[in-house]
């Protein structure tokens, strides 16, 4: 079986095949502060640290203005003359308990699977008890803009609001989500007050 996964001189893993450097340390010469190892827990009891860390946002060169999020559903067209597919946020996981408690993750629309992996869409690396890969779904309908989570394959368990998910639930906006130790807040971007226009 061949490795997934590869680890970098400061001890943190990360998946070659979508990063071309390991991405807790950031791209050389470019100070974004203090990194923390992988499954390291988050400092307790407030303070700058205990918020986490995002990835800093690049200027484009020659530009001084933040380059903003772009986004869009594209059409096979669009995919065929070859032109970047942008994956617009929809949405965000806060993590209010557990390890990686104070860090955020970002929803993409369709499908996004959740597990400690860096391969996959949200990956939650603190908290040990949960697995690895697929432990949940999160997903994201365009159509009817609507949010829902899944149980994945793995063995653990998914809880909304304390009942244990069996069958595909419906997310509302500060749905509580547990897996393993960790506790998130569902906060939606896209819904009736706001969507992403399809780009013909």
């Amino acid at each position: 079986m061949p490795q997934t996964e590869q680890r970098c001189q400061n001890g943190h893993f990360y998946n070659p095949a979508k990063f071309s450097s390991c991405p807790h340390c950031g791209v050389a010469g470019i100070d974004i502060g203090p990194t923390k190892p992988v499954g390291q827990p988050a400092p307790v009891g407030g303070g700058a640290e205990a918020i986490g860390h995002t990835t800093p946002i690049h200027r484009a060169a020659g530009s001084s203005e933040e380059q903003a999020t772009v986004g869009w559903y594209p059409s096979r067209a669009n995919e065929k003359e070859g032109e970047k597919r942008v994956d617009p946020l929809v949405g965000w996981l806060v993590c209010v308990e557990g390890p990686d408690r104070g860090r955020d993750y970002r929803i993409k629309a369709e499908k996004n699977f959740v597990g400690r992996s860096t391969s996959m869409d949200i990956c939650i690396s603190g908290d040990t008890r949960i697995s690895r890969e697929n432990h949940a779904i999160v997903a994201f309908e365009p159509r009817n803009v609507e949010f829902r989570l899944y149980a994945g394959d793995a063995r653990g368990l998914v809880y909304l609001n304390g009942t244990m998910v069996d069958t595909p639930a419906v997310l509302k906006p500060f749905d509580t989500i547990e897996l393993g130790d960790s506790k998130l807040l569902f906060v939606p971007f896209c819904g009736e007050r706001f969507r992403w226009p399809e780009k013909q």
